[in-house]
């Protein structure tokens, strides 16, 4: 890019944003505050706190994102890394929510927490801590929503090969460059949906919801009921703890923990639609909480029943997706396991299509502000697609699929691209936090979202949680488990 900082606001917000007359439920007074902090309002505000929240949910789609990753606490501690890593996650996860909250209701813009950072940074420091906070929000939310397309793809190939020919062989061999095509295919189809359907969005988050919390409640009936190899009693369930990753018991433990901080890495990426929200400062904050909450009751509804049926650990552990092989476990055949699985499937191609969507306005939002080479193009409005950000999503969109061919030269780039994305997004999340932490909480005490001396308690429960979460990621790409 041409210099290393971001253009500064032409105005700053001087008062508290519930200052604002009808701040709480008017749209044009959310323009107003939009326009305070700097920016002219270019984009439709179409969702309210619940269609916020179902998206929220949507960009996290448990229980599709627990599903794939599986395999990191099942070679971590097994059950116990499996149910109650999720509920100590869960707990932790509602903290960085609330964190995020405070912060977003006092600066709530497309450019989330890299805007947050430079408005709460010094002025000698604001302008390089907000560009590196930036580039690191851009390449999460990037990455994120490939290792969601990626992971589709090998979730979609583990789920067609419970098929099996007459010599036990799934029925797609899983090739490179069949693997590619799909993931271009899925990638192409959530960049035309989310660009065309931008309108109809609100509605598919929607579905996306009540479709899953049905899709859940099927599995869990049809294999606690069916069980055809049987079902392990409650103790070992919830107190069953197994290591197979060579590490030592309580590290390993952490970096089972993995598989919850990836599922929940997209914690603050739905900050990036605040200027589609008729009123951010109050609803995004709360979306994100309530979508915490949503998510635990979805995981644990999804993955208690999965433990009861759970076959031999270290036959699951070979396997590149365990969850298909599990249900067929459980069901015993091949067409019912399968018709379980499409409702995961099915999220998995929302959760792409949310992703794609959030990361655009991420874009966009960073080109809008000058720090990305071609700015001018990039942050461009398609008003004749609904007020789309498509140049930004395009771009997008191109640098997955160059990143997606890294897969012809090594099978583990699912892995990678994962976490490099809850590393950069992490990091990224920690920035304002950080610098409101350090300022006192001065600036979060205008906001709609104040939450007092707890505010205190949720933040270093948060910088607690992405400096663990950080350190596995970086342990995990330095010794294989397994």
């Amino acid at each position: 890019m041409a210099d290393n900082d971001i253009k500064k606001p032409v105005t700053t917000a001087g008062a508290a944003v519930h200052d604002l007359p009808g701040s709480e439920t008017d749209s044009g007074s959310a323009d107003q505050l939009l326009v305070s902090l700097g920016y002219t309002p270019e984009l439709s505000r179409n969702r309210s706190t619940l269609q916020v929240a179902f998206m929220s949910f949507v960009l996290a789609s448990i229980p599709y994102g627990l599903a794939t990753t599986l395999y990191y606490p099942l070679v971590g501690g097994g059950p116990v890394n499996i149910i109650w890593g999720w509920v100590a996650v869960s707990a932790i996860i509602i903290c960085v929510a609330a964190s995020l909250g405070e912060i977003t209701s006092v600066y709530p813009t497309a450019g989330g927490v890299y805007y947050q950072t430079f408005m709460l940074a010094s002025p000698e420091w604001r302008r390089i801590a907000a560009w590196t906070c930036g580039w690191l929000y851009v390449v999460g939310n990037v990455t994120i929503t490939l290792a969601v397309n990626f992971g589709t793809t090998l979730f979609l190939v583990g789920c067609v090969n419970v098929f099996e020919t007459e010599d036990g062989q799934g029925v797609l061999a899983g090739e490179p460059y069949q693997v590619f095509l799909i993931f271009l295919g899925i990638t192409l189809l959530s960049n035309a949906v989310s660009s065309l359907g931008n309108k109809w969005l609100p509605i598919l988050d929607t579905f996306a919801i009540f479709w899953t919390f049905a899709g859940v409640v099927a599995i869990m009936v049809c294999i606690l009921a069916i069980a055809k190899e049987g079902r392990h009693d409650a103790t070992w369930v919830f107190t069953h703890f197994e290591t197979n990753s060579g590490w030592t018991p309580g590290w390993s433990f952490v970096v089972g923990l993995l598989h919850a901080a990836y599922a929940t890495s997209s914690t603050g990426m739905i900050i990036s639609m605040c200027e589609e929200v008729r009123a951010p400062a109050t609803q995004v904050p709360k979306a994100m909480v309530l979508t915490v909450c949503i998510n635990t009751i979805a995981g644990l509804m999804f993955m208690i029943p999965l433990v009861f049926v759970l076959p031999d650990i270290p036959v699951l552990v070979n396997l590149a997706q365990p969850v298909p092989a599990i249900i067929k476990s459980a069901i015993g055949n091949s067409g019912g396991a399968f018709g379980l699985l499409i409702p995961l499937l099915v999220l998995a191609l929302i959760c792409g299509i949310g992703c794609t969507t959030a990361t655009s306005r991420c874009v966009y939002a960073f080109a809008r502000d000058g720090a990305i080479p071609g700015s001018k193009w990039w942050k461009q409005i398609n008003h004749n697609l609904d007020d789309v950000p498509l140049n930004a999503m395009m771009l997008s969109m191109v640098v997955q699929i160059i990143l997606g061919l890294i897969y012809f030269g090594s099978s583990a780039a699912f892995n990678a691209f994962s976490g490099v994305g809850v590393i950069a997004l992490t990091a990224s999340y920690a920035s304002p936090i950080v610098i409101s932490m350090l300022n006192g909480r001065q600036t979060v005490r205008t906001g709609s979202f104040y939450l007092g001396p707890i505010g205190w308690f949720c933040n270093i429960v948060a910088l607690c949680k992405y400096s663990r979460s950080n350190r596995a990621g970086f342990y995990v790409g330095h010794r294989p488990l397994g």
